[in-house]
């Protein structure tokens, strides 16, 4: 399983998004500082909504989602942009 579908695979479980996009973008940061050797991985683009998202801030929104993703992070995940939708 790619990291982005494992990624997916946390979010849906976590968070129950009515609404999930999981991209990996780093194949586009080849070269860069934090990509990775498998050009896989390292630079990743999250679309969510979350009923879970109701009534908090977006600072809050985005730190349900760093959470769930924090061991994917401590893995080598480099760059986590997230889109609230």
């Amino acid at each position: 399983m790619s990291v982005a579908q494992q990624i997916y695979a946390r979010l849906s479980e976590r968070l129950n998004p009515s609404a999930l996009e999981v991209l990996d973008e780093s194949a586009a940061h080849a070269g860069h500082s934090g990509a990775s050797a498998s050009g896989e991985g390292s630079h990743m683009r999250v679309r969510i909504a979350s009923p879970f998202f109701t009534g908090i801030s977006r600072v809050q929104r985005h730190r349900l989602v760093y959470d769930a993703l924090q061991d994917f992070i401590d893995q080598g995940l480099h760059a986590l942009a997230i889109e609230l939708i």
